[in-house]
């Protein structure tokens, strides 16, 4: 069993950088993640796009559910340790290759079949699965799994989502972070996070003042500092 769940969607900026991080620890501490579905158009959809977020949002958001259609057709077709892969293969096409405007265009771009079959290419899988964003079959586990998620955390959350040593662990929303640390801070980092993990009557840190994230799709390079901006519910809501 995999010593650590992590509920993603893909289209979210702030899981990218903290699986970036999750992978570093990952490799220096040989321990196993399942990487698994959060959408977060499923769990916004009792809100109205129009008035709660800014305009982009509804596009990306649905980019990021077609983006799971594909990712649950992998999971079924060639087993739970072929997501991981394609979750890295899409981060490192939406967030490493260059700016990304931010408009709603440009994010319904990130979840059309040919950037699936790109990301599905470039991860060894067949490209031919990337016919799974049009196919609303699989948002029924989509939508189990976001539940699941949220029945380990509670609703007032964004993504991402770590289990920590599942079943019996605790989880939480985070940690958020805008820059990814050096392979000593990220052991560091990753120490004091699963210490309060350990301890089982801790609930909460958290500021929704936050960096846009270090990733070339903001414009943010290696060793800047994106501006601050608030973040309510780890997303740039109009309403709270």
């Amino acid at each position: 069993m995999a010593e650590l769940n992590f509920y993603f969607d893909p289209v979210c900026p702030f899981a990218w950088m903290t699986s970036k991080w999750v992978r570093q620890v990952a490799r220096q501490r040989s321990y196993e993640v399942d990487w698994r579905f959060i959408s977060l158009r499923l769990l916004n959809a009792h809100l109205d796009y129009s008035a709660h977020f800014p305009p982009e949002y509804d596009a990306s958001h649905t980019s990021g559910l077609r983006l799971l259609r594909v990712a649950a057709a992998v999971r079924a077709s060639h087993g739970r340790e072929a997501v991981g892969p394609l979750y890295e293969a899409l981060g490192e096409q939406n967030f490493e290759s260059a700016l990304v405007e931010d408009t709603a265009e440009a994010r319904a771009a990130q979840g059309t079949r040919s950037a699936a079959a790109t990301a599905l290419s470039r991860a060894g899988l067949p490209a031919d699965l990337a016919d799974a964003v049009d196919d609303a079959q699989w948002d029924a586990e989509i939508q189990r799994e976001t539940d699941e998620a949220l029945s380990l955390t509670g609703k007032d959350v964004g993504t991402p989502i770590l289990h920590f040593q599942p079943p019996e662990g605790v989880a939480f929303f985070g940690p958020v972070i805008s820059r990814l640390p050096s392979d000593e801070e990220a052991v560091e980092l990753w120490d004091h996070v699963a210490g309060l993990a350990a301890f089982p009557g801790f609930a909460e840190l958290k500021r929704s003042v936050r960096e846009m994230p270090q990733l070339p799709s903001f414009g943010v390079g290696a060793g800047e500092t994106g501006r601050e901006q608030d973040w309510h519910g780890g997303s740039r809501r109009l309403k709270k």
